[in-house]
């Protein structure tokens, strides 16, 4: 049995964390991969160096390699330090190389945000040798993790990495050694491409895909999905189960447990996941897997997405035009920006996006022809209400229930999409006014 293990930042951001975590590891039964984030705070700092750059390398060096070594001297001390520090000081130089690179390069800022991964997965490497258990730190260029796309929004090959990974990990594997490996990013032509903030989860999936692995573990600091955010529903519980569908919906659509891309590379090999707590590692977590289970109560969970506005795009006769509808959407396209829902009619087009990007997106569309777009209107400060359940969509009554109580919560539905997914009904509500949406629908179809 193949167990892929991922751990994120939180898990791996002291020396107590990583000690605590590679106890969970060698606890749990059959072959072990591992996956890990980079330490906490460690991508946010390597994220500001690019985004403002010094000359002084020798001080972002020192900074960065100071927090990894107050961790390593808390756990590691003679002959194994000592083989540490030599591991630890070639990245570190390969670290202030990347660091000199061409900042103007496209790529650039992928190399050096995917730093952190290199020395997280090598400490926590090195103390699964000082417990006696074989282990072996690999980046995504040894693991054979391949990458395609775009400079900070990667997806992987998953074909090439099955082919990669066949060559480079399960023969680590079967030599009985444990792979702790970078997170984050993959390789493309031969330099780093990242998976987008929060992506290791994603690595995990595809590392589990790659070695058709029998489970999937998602370690965190939360003990699983839960039917609201627990820091304003207080009746909040955790879900035991859930399908693949519902978890993706939710996690697409504000809940922070998973990465929302984390759920494709498992789901297509019918590969099992649960979402478990590393500071709780009695809790079972939430197990999520293809076999749906009819719930007791209408709504499974509800999840919000807020800072959002409603781009609406007035253009004539938009429905018969097909070529000027897609012409709106290649635009925003171009900026790479997330659409998070569409309503269309005969002459618009209404779009839900971050209320960061409104400026990028009128600048975009306002490059199309002014004779084919007549007004564009926006509504800022929305939030979007994600209610996830058992095919919701073949109960008679439910989009009626479910607006009665955001009604009684005195709330106005700004835009509604339903049919998309059988598991979901989205809709958007004033920011101001949705947690009293989120706490009415939980307390009257979830409790």
């Amino acid at each position: 049995m193949i167990t892929v293990m991922k751990f994120g930042g939180t898990s791996v951001g002291s020396a107590e964390a990583i000690q605590r975590v590679a106890n969970i590891i060698i606890n749990t039964e059959g072959d072990k991969v591992v996956v890990a984030s980079a330490m906490s705070g460690i991508t946010n700092f390597l994220v500001g160096v690019v985004d403002n750059p010094t000359k002084d390398v020798d001080a972002i060096v020192e900074q960065f390699a100071n927090k990894h070594l107050m961790a390593a001297e808390q756990m590691f001390d003679g002959e194994i330090m000592a083989e540490f520090r030599k591991e630890f000081d070639i990245r570190l130089e390969k670290f202030k190389e990347a660091l000199q690179e061409n900042p103007g390069d496209p790529y650039y800022k992928d190399l050096i945000t995917s730093q952190g991964e290199r020395f997280s997965t090598l400490m926590l490497a090195f103390y699964l040798k000082k417990m006696g258990h074989e282990a072996v730190a690999l980046t995504a260029e040894t693991a054979g993790i391949c990458a395609v796309g775009l400079p900070l929004s990667g997806s992987a090959d998953l074909i090439a990495t099955e082919n990669g990974m066949s060559m480079k990990v399960a023969p680590v594997l079967d030599k009985g050694i444990i792979p702790v490996i970078t997170g984050f990013y993959g390789i493309k032509d031969g330099v780093p491409l990242t998976f987008g903030r929060g992506g290791s989860d994603y690595s995990a999936a595809v590392v589990a895909n790659a070695l058709n692995a029998d489970m999937l573990e998602i370690w965190t600091d939360v003990d699983g999905f839960m039917t609201s955010d627990p820091r304003f529903i207080k009746s909040a519980i955790k879900i035991d189960e859930m399908t693949f569908g519902e978890a993706a919906e939710l996690a697409y659509f504000g809940a922070k447990v998973l990465h929302p891309r984390t759920i494709e590379p498992v789901r297509v090999k019918h590969i099992p996941l649960k979402v478990r707590n590393s500071f709780k590692p009695q809790e079972p977590g939430t197990l999520i897997h293809n076999i749906k289970k009819k719930g007791k109560s209408l709504l499974k969970s509800v999840a919000t997405k807020n800072d959002l506005a409603i781009i609406t795009v007035s253009s004539a006769e938009l429905a018969y035009r097909p070529e000027m509808m897609a012409a709106i959407i290649g635009k925003i396209a171009e900026s790479n920006i997330i659409i998070y829902s569409i309503s269309t009619s005969l002459s618009t087009i209404a779009m839900v996006i971050d209320n960061a990007d409104v400026s990028t997106v009128i600048k975009k569309l306002n490059e199309l022809s002014g004779k084919n777009i007549e007004r564009i209107d926006v509504n800022n400060n929305v939030s979007l209400v994600c209610c996830v359940g058992d095919d919701l969509l073949s109960k008679c009554g439910v989009s009626g229930d479910i607006f009665t109580a955001v009604k009684e919560a005195g709330a106005n539905v700004e835009m509604i999409s339903e049919g998309a997914s059988d598991v979901c009904l989205n809709f958007i509500v004033p920011m101001d006014k949705v947690m009293d949406v989120v706490g009415a629908l939980h307390d009257k179809y979830i409790g």
